[in-house]
């Protein structure tokens, strides 16, 4: 049986240790109260290159000198500032775009007044990102441009791409609600028609007030938003890096903004409720967002943990797209964790980066080449004209005059000729093999492989992989797996 005495003391021992570190909490708490007042948040350089309405297109300093030939448009949601992707600068999704080469810019939607109640997603997509873009692709010398969109800001983005396909690059959906079919999370459920009535909430405050959202959103999660992290929080208040990162948190949770009552109303209703986007039912102004046109490389970014926007309300959009080259990036994080997190930033955005990396470099010209290349009509396509055009030169002329029988002779020779080419080796090594039938390899990667004179599995599979992969900048570690695949064949 334990002494009762040892027991007492035990107890005595306890609470003067949990005086002594109650005493100590509370010296330091003016200090901490400093450090949460004076925190600062988005601290990367930058500049305001344009605006229009409360909006700003803020672009960021250059930190390297070479750069990627296609810069990046970065599209948040229009509940919160753009600034949590620019926390502080060891766990900035900003600051790692920039140390990867890339010309960057933010749109910063600013909060709207009394006066921007009318304005839709119409008004945001067609218009906002639209001139954004525009501006973006100006300064850059580039016809088509990366974009980036996260949360609302990445389902607005997929809308952009639709209507102006020619104006994107490649496209990066960041934890963006794009279908919701029954596995859209809590939100999709108090979101239902039978519900929730948007009107309702626009006809009572006109634009949807932050503090509304806030609410909806820590409901989510009662215990661990309203409990839960003041106890961490109190439990390491003498850790004052912990504190700094709590404390930029709070200010970016405090800072909401309010949300314009028709963008509201038609996300609500089209986007949550009708499904109208992955349907390939939606109009904006009368336009339809045709999902057909989203042919570009598209890159999902998922959080496996995510109660906000689900893998399942994101993941199914790239089977509804035409994109031969998609991809998704699955990382067992939250929402917000996914930009803020260290581990994110080890290990998730060095991948987004070289996906963007292996496409953001001198591709452009390549790609128009291509278009322009298959704008052209076939000969199968070309209807015979009512009458023989006029010859323009004297060798037209004397070809004109030729006998039939010439002619024949003349296209008996080259089939012979063609004949005994297609048994040559020269013709078994022109022959070719669509790469694309390899785990990974797209439309847009076997375009790459094949301006590098790469055609077949068996030239895959004998290639260099340093030297293929300086060639088309595409990562040697992928390079080595499609060539694993090739010696299969």
């Amino acid at each position: 049986m334990r002494n009762p005495y040892a027991t007492v003391l035990d107890i005595q021992r306890q609470a003067w240790e949990e005086t002594a570190n109650l005493a100590e909490k509370a010296r330091i708490a003016p200090e901490r109260t400093e450090t949460i007042e004076n925190v600062e948040v988005g601290a990367t350089p930058s500049e305001v290159v344009y605006e229009e309405n409360k909006l700003e297109l803020l672009h960021y300093e250059p930190l390297t000198e070479d750069q990627h030939d296609v810069p990046i448009l970065v599209v948040y949601a229009l509940i919160n500032k753009p600034y949590i992707l620019d926390l502080q600068p060891d766990r900035s999704v900003v600051q790692t775009l920039l140390e990867a080469g890339f010309d960057v810019y933010l749109i910063d939607w600013g909060e709207p007044s009394k006066l921007d109640r009318k304005l839709g997603l119409e008004d945001y997509v067609t218009r906002y990102i639209d001139n954004c873009a525009d501006v973006v692709r100006e300064r850059s010398g580039q016809d088509e441009i990366n974009v980036l969109g996260y949360c609302m800001g990445g389902t607005m983005s997929a809308m952009y791409a639709a209507l102006f396909p020619e104006k994107v690059r490649n496209l990066a959906l960041m934890a963006s609600g794009l279908c919701f079919a029954g596995d859209g999370g809590v939100l999709e459920l108090w979101g239902a028609e039978e519900y929730y009535d948007p009107e309702t909430v626009t006809e009572t405050f006109d634009n949807v007030p932050a503090e509304f959202l806030d609410v909806g959103f820590a409901l989510m999660d009662p215990v661990a938003n309203n409990v839960t992290k003041y106890v961490r929080f109190y439990d390491n208040v003498d850790d004052e890096e912990f504190v700094e990162n709590f404390a930029r948190m709070e200010r970016w949770l405090d800072e909401g903004i309010d949300v314009a009552g028709n963008a509201y109303e038609q996300f609500i209703s089209d986007v949550y409720q009708e499904n109208k986007l992955y349907e390939n039912e939606l109009y904006l102004n009368g336009e339809h967002v045709d999902l057909a046109n989203v042919d570009m490389p598209v890159l999902q970014i998922v959080a496996e943990y995510d109660h906000l926007i689900p893998p399942g309300a994101s993941k199914p959009f790239n089977e509804v797209i035409p994109s031969e080259d998609t991809e998704i990036m699955e990382f067992p994080t939250g929402h917000i964790g996914m930009s803020v997190s260290s581990r994110s930033h080890a290990e998730l955005w060095p991948n987004v980066c070289e996906w963007f990396e292996e496409r953001s470099n001198g591709k452009n010209e390549a790609r128009r080449a291509t278009d322009s290349r298959a704008a052209e009509p076939r000969d199968a396509d070309v209807e015979a004209g009512p009458e023989t055009p006029e010859p323009e030169d004297e060798d037209a002329a004397l070809a004109e005059d030729r006998s039939d029988e010439e002619v024949v002779a003349e296209d008996r020779s080259d089939e012979e000729a063609i004949a005994e080419d297609a048994t040559s080796e020269s013709a078994i090594e022109a022959q070719t093999d669509d790469l694309t039938e390899l785990s990974g390899v797209g439309r847009a990667y076997a375009d790459q492989l094949n301006a590098a004179g790469i055609d077949t599995f068996d030239q895959l599979a004998t290639a260099d992989t340093a030297e293929l992969a300086a060639e088309t900048s595409i990562s040697p570690t992928r390079i080595e797996r499609w060539i694993e695949q090739a010696e299969t064949r």
